[in-house]
């Protein structure tokens, strides 16, 4: 590592507007200094990237004239966490910190995890597109080709064992040109030493048997059988009532402001909610995972978000695809996404997207139909019938990418008690259930701990879906209990029954959008526009509260605002 390599390439580039400083104490490269363009800081601290060693980039550039927005916190304050001494206190209530808090579960040891909003995969793990990857866009066996194969293999056992739907429905891309084969060919050797066995190059009939709506024009395609998809806020939320029905505790509207550090070690942790006191810290904060690490001493990596949205069309369109397609230039790759394609959801959608840009507010989920429209035509070179028309909503997320472009997994290196879980961008939720495990020995090993929870069950049953049904099973559970025969949601067909057992459920949230992703009301065509008033009404008797009382994702996002008459 040469500091005068790194600042001679930035002064070339820059003149004397940023430079980088080794920091041996933790392997990091600290880049300083003011820029007039985001663009340029992100390309700056790209450039001082040093991928052996362990070491990583931290940016310390400002962007002249503009200042970072603060995280968003709840506007709950009480002390309802103060005093808490659990063994592991886990930071962030997406896929990555739910899986690590079920995984622990299984152990005589006191969890407990907070998330900042009011409800279980409010960013990224919500915001993706839900696709399990085969690790095919890896070019060398880093972390994440390495999480990403064996998470890959688990997800029948997993998904399983908690009641989520998986289809391993394959992922195929098509290409232009004949003379490709050969090229093709390699590329699937290659793969095949990185330990990516099942990419097949498969001719221009298998390629239109297998995606017959596939535009015309392309003649040959890679194949990767062992890709699938999964509804990714559906496992988060399965994973997490998997660790509460297992002992775990999850803290909801609890979001961490600042650290106690002495000598190495996290004394205490102070939230919205009080002061705890763990013995070990996991940071799975996503986006703010950097921060928390700055939080807690140990500052040796930066996250630069990088956004990308995602296109649902009406489920009426499912009969274009039942896989995972996209049509890709070889020689012209997209190197900041995965670019899923066009996939059919489990739920029977079909998904569009990602693109993706790189953006300065961590919580910027704004969107914009120039990106649908861009999304939706850089498609049709593989489907042709995709029209605008179709789509009933879209979506950005926010990936929390590192300028090394690998997951962090690892202790703490300046303060001893936190494991950082970071930089767990795309193929994160694939990787998931390896990176769960990993942890879990990482945490039992700084715990010390042997002693097992004899009351662990890794079953999760998943909610009443009546829609799936036969009319038989249907009549019996009606019968049973009338609620189950009253229709809320036209679209998806989903009763007030349904609604209720959410409500019911492990981790009550009783806001519009946690009914929705644990039994989906709203998700149809009409995005709510029919059953919300609906359920809002059956949430407010369930709390036993005025209506207005309701919000659609906690905080003030508030339906209503009184009675009129």
């Amino acid at each position: 590592m040469n500091s005068n390599l790194i600042n001679n390439k930035l002064e070339k580039r820059f003149g004397n507007k940023v430079s980088a400083k080794l920091n041996y104490d933790n392997h990091s490269i600290v880049v300083s200094g003011c820029l007039e363009n985001y663009e340029d800081i992100v390309e700056a601290c790209y450039m001082c990237v040093y991928n052996k060693d362990s070491w990583h980039v931290v940016n310390k550039i400002e962007w002249s004239g503009h200042q970072e927005k603060p995280m968003k916190v709840p506007v709950l304050e009480d002390k309802e966490l103060d005093n808490a001494k659990p063994d592991v206190l886990i930071i962030g209530g997406g896929v990555i910190g739910c899986s690590i808090a079920r995984e622990l579960s299984k152990w005589d040891i006191d969890i407990l995890l907070v998330e900042k909003e009011a409800d279980l995969a409010m960013q990224a793990s919500s915001r993706n597109d839900g696709e399990v990857h085969p690790g095919v866009d890896q070019s060398k066996m880093n972390l994440k080709l390495k999480y990403e194969l064996k998470g890959n293999a688990m997800y029948e056992d997993v998904c399983k064992q908690l009641g989520v739907p998986f289809r391993r429905n394959g992922q195929y891309v098509a290409f232009k040109g004949k003379y490709l084969i050969p090229i093709l060919k390699i590329i699937a050797s290659q793969r095949k030493k990185l330990g990516i066995k099942d990419t097949k190059v498969i001719n221009k009939k298998e390629l239109y048997l297998a995606n017959p709506n596939l535009k015309q024009g392309y003649d040959v395609g890679l194949y990767n059988p062992s890709a699938g998809t999964v509804c990714p806020y559906e496992l988060t939320i399965a994973y997490g009532e998997n660790a509460v029905t297992n002992g775990a505790k999850i803290a909801l509207n609890a979001a961490v402001t600042s650290m106690d550090v002495i000598d190495g070690k996290i004394i205490s942790v102070k939230t919205n909610r009080g002061t705890i006191y763990p013995k070990l810290v996991i940071n799975a904060a996503g986006v703010f995972s950097d921060k928390i690490a700055s939080m807690a001493n140990d500052e040796f990596f930066s996250i630069h978000p990088r956004k990308g949205t995602d296109v649902i069309l009406d489920n009426k369109k499912q009969y274009l695809t039942d896989k995972i397609l996209s049509a890709k230039d070889l020689f012209n790759p997209d190197k900041n996404t995965k670019g899923g394609g066009i996939l059919r959801t489990v739920d029977d959608n079909i998904l569009i997207g990602p693109d993706a840009y790189e953006v300065f507010d961590r919580e910027d989920y704004s969107t914009e139909s120039k990106n649908l429209h861009a999304i939706i035509d850089k498609q049709k070179t593989a489907i042709e019938a995709l029209d605008r028309k179709d789509a009933i909503t879209y979506f950005s997320g926010i990936r929390a990418a590192t300028f090394e472009e690998d997951f962090i997994i690892e202790k703490g290196r300046s303060t001893n008690n936190i494991i950082h879980v970071a930089g767990i961008q795309s193929p994160g939720l694939t990787a998931t259930p390896a990176i769960a495990l990993d942890v879990e020995k990482m945490a039992i090993d700084f715990l010390g701990t042997t002693k097992r929870n004899d009351r662990y069950n890794p079953i999760r049953e998943p909610y009443k879906q009546l829609r799936k049904l036969s009319d038989e099973e249907r009549n019996k559970l009606i019968k049973e209990n009338p609620e189950y025969g009253e229709i809320v949601c036209r679209c998806e067909q989903i009763s007030k029954g349904e609604i209720i057992d959410a409500l019911s459920g492990p981790i009550m949230v009783p806001t519009i959008d946690g009914i929705k992703k644990r039994v989906r009301p709203g998700m149809g065509r009409c995005q709510g526009g029919f059953c919300s008033p609906l359920v809002s009404k059956i949430i407010a008797d369930y709390l036993n509260c005025d209506i207005a009382a309701v919000t659609k994702k906690g905080n003030n996002s508030y339906i209503s605002v009184g009675k009129t008459k």
